[in-house]
C-alpha cells in the first residue's frame, strides 16, 4: 500500500514535528497546505482562529489537526497527502527558517526521506511479491484452462475413433483414421514431423496404412497404422521394420486396430537388438483416452518395457484385460 493512502504513526509523528519547523509563521503554514490542495473547509476553522487569536494556537497543533483530518478523510484525500509528503521529501532550502531551526528542519526532513525509503522498499517488495502471485495464478488458470480443453478435444477424439469402427468403407475409414491420428498425437503433445498419409488407393480394399514422424522425448518415431480384420503377422510388420532400419537414429511405432500374432511379436523383438520397436493396438489407445491416462506416459511405459526388459509389445490395460486398479474404479 502507498505510504500516503494513510500515514502510519511514525511518519505522522515525524510530520507534526518538520512541518512547523519549515514555516517561520502560521500563515506561511496554511499557505503550504492550501499550495498542497487541503481544501478551504478543512483549514477555514485554523484561518480564523489565527486572524482572531494568534498567540493560543500553535503551529504543532494546527499541523497535527490537518494531517489528522487528512487521515481521517481516507482516499478522498490520497491526493493531498501525497503532495504534503512530495513537498516535503523534497524540501531543501533552509536559508529562509529561523537560525535555531535550521539544523532540527533538516535531520527531521532527513528521517522522513529514510522513513518514505524504507517504506517504500517494503511497498515494491509486497508489489512485487503480489505480482509473482498474480503471476502464478495465470499460470495456473492457464494451465487449467489447457487441461480442460485436451480433455475435451480427447474426449471428441474418442468419439469419432468409436465412430470409426461402424464404417463399412476401408477407405473413408482410413482417412477419417489420417486425421484422428494426427489430432491425438497433436492434442498429447508430440512434435508431429510429418503428416500422416494414406498409402494405397482405394481399391486395396480393407488395407489401410498410415505413416507418419512424431518425435517424442528427443527420438523421432516412425509410425505406422494398420487396420486389418486379423492380427498382423510377420509380413505385415517386415516391410516398416525395413523402413525403420533405413533411417538412421529412428524408431519405430505401430498401432494395430486387430493386434498381432506371435510370430509378428517375435519378429519385432528381435528387431530390438539393433532398433528400438513399440507395439500397441488402437483399443489400448482408446482405453487409455477413456480413462484420462496421457498419452505420454502411455507411450513411455511401452518404451522403457521395449528397451529394458525386450518386450515390444507390452500389454496395457484394455476393455477385455483391464487392470485391477481400474477394474476396481470402473466395475
Amino acid at each position: 500500500m502507498d505510504i500516503a493512502y494513510h500515514y502510519p504513526p511514525e511518519l505522522m509523528n515525524l510530520l507534526i514535528q518538520a512541518i512547523p519547523a519549515l514555516f517561520n509563521s502560521k500563515n506561511d503554514l496554511l499557505m503550504f497546505f492550501r499550495g498542497a490542495g487541503v481544501s478551504v473547509s478543512m483549514l477555514g476553522d485554523l484561518q480564523e482562529r489565527v486572524a482572531k487569536d494568534r498567540k493560543n494556537i500553535d503551529k504543532y497543533f494546527m499541523t497535527r489537526t490537518v494531517l489528522q483530518r487528512l487521515n481521517e478523510a481516507g482516499e478522498r484525500a490520497l491526493r493531498e497527502r501525497r503532495e504534503i509528503l512530495k513537498r516535503i521529501v523534497e524540501f531543501d532550502d533552509f536559508s529562509t527558517l529561523y537560525a535555531n531551526n535550521q539544523l532540527p528542519a533538516k535531520g527531521l526532513v532527513a528521517e522522513i526521506r529514510r522513513v518514505v525509503e524504507v517504506k517504500d522498499s517494503f511497498t515494491r517488495m509486497q508489489q512485487e511479491k503480489d505480482r509473482e502471485i498474480e503471476q502464478h495464478r495465470a499460470k495456473q488458470r492457464a494451465e487449467l484452462e489447457q487441461q480442460t480443453k485436451k480433455r475435451s478435444d480427447l474426449s471428441i477424439i474418442k468419439q469419432e475413433l468409436y465412430a470409426l469402427f461402424a464404417l463399412k468403407n476401408p477407405w473413408n475409414r482410413g482417412k477419417q483414421f489420417e486425421s484422428l491420428l494426427n489430432r491425438l498425437f497433436a492434442v498429447s503433445g508430440f512434435l508431429i514431423k510429418e503428416a500422416f498419409t494414406i498409402k494405397g488407393d482405394e481399391a486395396q480394399g480393407i488395407i489401410e496404412q498410415i505413416d507418419g514422424v512424431v518425435q517424442f522425448e528427443g527420438h523421432l518415431y516412425l509410425v505406422e497404422v494398420k487396420w486389418h480384420d486379423k492380427p498382423l503377422g510377420t509380413e505385415d510388420v517386415s516391410p516398416h521394420l525395413v523402413r525403420v532400419y533405413s533411417r538412421g537414429g529412428v524408431r519405430g511405432l505401430f498401432i494395430s486396430a486387430s493386434g498381432y500374432s506371435s510370430a509378428a511379436i517375435e519378429t519385432c523383438k528381435s528387431a530390438l537388438t539393433q532398433k528400438v520397436v513399440v507395439l500397441s493396438t488402437l483399443e489400448e489407445l482408446i482405453y487409455a483416452i477413456e480413462y484420462g491416462q496421457d498419452l505420454s506416459q502411455f507411450i513411455q511405459v511401452k518404451v522403457v518395457q521395449a528397451v529394458t526388459n525386450r518386450n515390444p509389445f507390452h500389454a496395457m490395460p484394455t476393455y477385455a484385460n483391464p487392470t485391477p486398479a481400474f477394474a476396481q474404479v470402473h466395475r
